[in-house]
């Protein structure tokens, strides 16, 4: 919980009564929660400092165990039911040992899943599938992934390559052997970029997607690709503005792409059963090192999700 406006240092964990679930709610007993970059914004002040919004809960995704239901608890997938494992999104306060969700925002933990993957799922995963329908990514489309090697990149690449696109990926040199494990032609990113996007790509580049948020991206981005209604950023909104793409998620002006997101969580579970989604972990902490979480967050450098753990 956030009790400030600043850096992670106002974050602290405190006990709080956990309700009922009402009508249409189920209650969770969280096993692991994702950390997402949007996580660190509420607080820092980037989106406005209301004191009455203090404190302030964060989290928006979890996996766990349903240990009460209210009436009519019916999610995406069925009815929820006691005992049942499941991922939860969107889940306010999901930093938390136990959440209370709409059953509406729950949908069944597919099997194979670490409570850590599951948990740092759906944020990720919903935003790739909004980013590439965006771009109106198809089958034979040639896309450049711009922070391949990140929680979103990571999805965004693993399904753009199972949908039968070409992706060109920019990351650090000791992440390409990854990519290219993911089927991806990884590049550096770094001065020359459009060069060697276009030495890998010589057909050319038919769409982008900035999930750094950097001059860089979204210049290349630009230059590279002819439709600039083929290319989005999560993370560039000034410079988006500017260069006429479109901007995507929680940031001013953004289309959050509410449907799209929703209706992502049962195609993501569906694509990791089938074995077409890894979900890669960079770290784990425990819930009452959420500092150090952000911390490393917001340091940019991770492969692939960071969670939380009760």
């Amino acid at each position: 919980m956030a009790s400030a406006y600043g850096g992670p240092e106002v974050l602290s964990v405190i006990d709080v009564d956990v309700p009922e679930p009402g009508p249409g709610q189920v209650r969770i007993a969280v096993r692991a929660a994702g950390v997402n970059p949007f996580d660190h914004k509420m607080y820092s002040g980037a989106f406005g400092a209301d004191p009455a919004k203090l404190p302030m809960r964060l989290g928006a995704e979890a996996a766990g165990v349903v240990t009460a239901v209210g009436a009519d608890a019916t999610g995406p997938a069925g009815p929820v039911r006691v005992g049942d494992e499941v991922i939860a999104y969107r889940a306010p306060g999901a930093y938390a040992a136990e959440v209370v969700v709409a059953a509406s925002a729950v949908v069944p933990k597919p099997a194979g899943l670490s409570w850590e993957q599951a948990g740092g799922l759906m944020v990720a995963g919903a935003t790739a599938v909004h980013v590439l329908a965006a771009i109106g990514l198809g089958k034979g489309d040639t896309v450049l992934i711009h922070g391949a090697a990140g929680g979103v990149g990571l999805v965004a690449v693993q399904l753009a390559v199972a949908g039968g696109a070409t992706v060109v990926a920019t990351a650090s040199p000791a992440k390409h052997e990854l990519l290219r494990e993911l089927g991806a032609v990884p590049v550096a990113y770094g001065p020359g970029l459009a060069d060697r996007v276009r030495a890998a790509a010589p057909e050319g580049i038919r769409a982008a997607a900035d999930l750094v948020g950097t001059d860089e991206a979204v210049d290349v981005s630009v230059e590279l690709v002819t439709d600039r209604s083929r290319i989005a950023t999560i993370a560039g909104f000034q410079r988006g503005v500017q260069a006429g793409i479109k901007l995507l998620g929680g940031g001013p002006g953004a289309d959050p792409g509410t449907e799209i997101r929703e209706a992502a969580r049962l195609r993501l579970t569906e694509a990791v059963t089938a074995g077409r989604l890894r979900i890669l972990i960079a770290s784990r902490h425990p819930l009452r090192e959420a500092a150090a979480a952000h911390r490393e967050s917001e340091a940019g450098h991770t492969t692939g999700k960071i969670v939380l753990v009760p």
